[in-house]
């Protein structure tokens, strides 16, 4: 019998996660079943709960239980203990919590778009579980300045507090000059974008939209101010092939299934 993963989160039927791991599961020959799970609000630790006890032997977590499902584990790997936030759930004795998040990221950027943030200034927008699973993963890949900047400033500055040399910023304060400009915000799932100051975008600048599988106001916008904008559907793929790897013991190749899904 295949054993049971799935994705869960709310909403969850635009997640292109089941045909991930299909794909990577064929590529790798492991009998393994995956599927989507949307959990009421308020109701994410019942439906893991349902999910484990009918045999489920890991899920990957999406928006908007980050933090809850960190707040679920009996333990944690590093990278989310820093995240405080979990994206991968390994259902044994207990519940596992890890976060891919950030390696996901950090290798879409350097791989797939040969854009290294090592030595690079980046600015993250926002400061909720997508933010807080990537800091790490930036900083470790040696981003020379790693400025968060959230529409709540509080918000800003406790995330940027846990982590040595971090800064905070109002919108307001940005200026030109950084190399790399992440979208960790949810505006673009609303049609919205983050009120960025004229000259942030720019040539030169890889405009990296976490949201994928739509053209958001942010996209338009770097487009049009001459910045390369990208979407997060490497990064989709990347931090993926790390949770089947953390969950089977096999690393998948995640270029073909990232051309299939662009192109397929």
């Amino acid at each position: 019998m295949a054993d049971r993963y799935a994705v869960i989160g709310n909403p969850v039927a635009h997640s292109k996660s089941p045909r991930i791991h299909a794909e990577f599961a064929r590529a790798t020959g492991q009998a393994l079943s995956y599927e989507a799970i949307e959990a009421p609000l308020g109701g994410f630790a019942g439906a893991v709960a349902a999910f484990r006890a009918s045999g489920g032997k890991g899920l990957n977590v999406t928006l908007p239980f980050k933090e809850e499902a960190y707040a679920l584990c009996t333990g944690v790997s590093e990278r989310a203990r820093l995240a405080r936030a979990v994206n991968t759930l390994m259902l044994k004795e207990g519940v596992f919590g890890d976060n891919t998040d950030g390696i996901g990221l950090v290798r879409d950027l350097a791989g797939n778009l040969q854009v290294d943030p090592g030595g690079k200034r980046v600015l993250l927008m926002g400061a909720g579980g997508a933010a807080q699973g990537v800091v790490a993963a930036l900083l470790a890949a040696g981003a020379i300045e790693l400025v968060i900047a959230n529409r709540d400033m509080r918000r800003a500055q406790a995330l940027a507090g846990r982590f040595p040399g971090l800064k905070a910023s109002g919108y307001g304060a940005l200026a030109r000059g950084f190399d790399i400009v992440v979208n960790a915000t949810s505006a673009g799932l609303q049609g919205a974008a983050p009120p960025l100051p004229a000259g942030v975008l720019g040539p030169g600048v890889l405009a990296y939209e976490m949201v994928y599988g739509r053209d958001t106001p942010f996209l338009a916008a770097a487009r049009a101010a001459g910045a390369r904008a990208c979407d997060g559907l490497g990064m989709l793929v990347e931090q993926a092939a790390e949770s089947f790897f953390l969950w089977r013991g096999v690393r998948p190749a995640t270029a073909p299934v990232l051309e299939r899904l662009r192109h397929g």
